[in-house]
């Protein structure tokens, strides 16, 4: 097999929807015919783990099969145990998902400089855009980049040293307004601005929907729309933003989860 294609969530920030968007692009590209790894590297709260173990749950409760990834956490949180983890994966995958804790640290760190799409969710706000770039208070202008696109950066020019391989950074906007107004206007502004000084895209993600939290449970995914029962238009809605957010990724091969998506 060759090197697997690795798609890593990285946050600092909690609550931009980060593992409910690597779990739902996991269960995507599997669907699409992908054989996929997910690794789960908060052993505190499991979340993307959880949700894997609960679709598993649903799947022997309805004797159905549905698409899954094969699923890892990383229970010792160091760099031989997170080599070995990707190793065992990329045995079965062609596409490695791996979603970081909410937090910095040594490991996570480590998980960024593997990843060929780097994927940073965030909600229409300047406060989780405070993590990227800091804003005039007055124009909202770009004043600097932060830290954390400082850390990016270096990570980025650190992989292509070593590998001679780029890394797609692309920012994900979770959890937009649904109405038009200045803020989404002028975060969206700045965004831009700063994709043009830092080099990353800017891709819409998944909305604020209650739908989302409701899946949870049964670990199902805007894909199973056969098992949720009562579909509306508020679901046929938010598969629509999913089928434009894998679309959007560019993950190899991406363009079949998109069909299957749609």
């Amino acid at each position: 097999m060759g090197q697997p294609h690795f798609i890593v969530f990285a946050n600092e920030k909690g609550g931009t929807g980060k593992s409910t968007t690597a779990v739902h692009t996991a269960v995507a590209l599997a669907a699409s015919g992908h054989r996929v790894g997910a690794l789960d590297l908060d052993s505190r709260q499991r979340t993307m783990t959880r949700y894997f173990e609960n679709r598993a749950a649903t799947m022997r409760r309805l004797d159905k099969s549905l698409p899954q990834a094969a699923f890892e956490v990383l229970q010792d949180q160091t760099e031989e145990a997170l080599a070995g983890a990707i190793d065992r994966l990329a045995q079965h995958a062609d596409v490695i998902v791996i979603d970081t804790p909410g937090r910095d640290d040594a490991i996570a760190r480590s998980a960024i400089l593997r990843a060929d799409t780097l994927v940073t969710p965030m909600n229409d706000s300047f406060v989780d855009l405070d993590l990227i770039g800091q804003v005039h208070p007055e124009n909202y202008k770009i004043t600097k980049p932060s830290f954390y696109a400082e850390l990016i950066w270096n990570s980025r020019t650190q992989r292509a040293k070593h590998t001679g391989k780029s890394v797609d950074w692309v920012v994900l906007r979770n959890r937009l307004q649904h109405i038009d107004s200045h803020n989404l206007r002028r975060v969206g502004a700045a965004l831009d601005e700063l994709a043009r000084r830092v080099g990353f895209r800017v891709i819409p993600g998944l909305g604020e929907r209650v739908i989302y939290r409701e899946l949870f449970p049964k670990g199902l995914t805007l894909l199973d729309l056969q098992q949720l029962g009562e579909v509306g238009i508020a679901h046929i809605t938010a598969r629509q933003e999913l089928r434009e957010m894998i679309a959007g990724l560019g993950i190899p091969g991406a363009d079949e989860a998109e069909q299957k998506v749609a």
